[in-house]
């Protein structure tokens, strides 16, 4: 049966939901690096991230975690030791990254 689009709200759907998940422009790269390399600390990933900035970097961890899609541990020594993992939930994400990464390197043009 066909829907009609009048009646569709795009922001009840789960595609909607999932894209406010991983939108930006470094949330899914810091969920392929910790699918990756987990767990990996905040320097790290901010050299894996390159040109980042640590307030933002910061704020995307804070965000990620606040979804709980990561886990921010924190080793109580001197200097502070800090890692980032993935929650089950942020695994049970990756799953979906895989596909798209699937699709890119299936679909992308060789270089030249």
């Amino acid at each position: 049966m066909s829907q009609n689009i009048n009646d569709a709200d795009f922001y009840e759907t789960g595609y909607c939901y999932t894209l406010s998940l991983i939108s930006g422009k470094y949330k899914p790269i810091i969920l392929y690096c910790l699918m990756e390399y987990e767990p990996v600390r905040f320097n790290a990933m901010r050299r894996y991230l390159k040109n980042v900035a640590d307030k933002t970097l910061s704020q995307n961890l804070k965000e990620l975690e606040a979804d709980d899609l990561i886990i921010r541990t924190v080793y109580p020594q001197i200097p502070p030791k800090v890692e980032y993992s993935l929650t089950e939930r942020g695994h049970s994400l990756v799953k979906v990254l895989d596909k798209l990464c699937d699709w890119g390197n299936e679909n992308r043009e060789p270089h030249r």
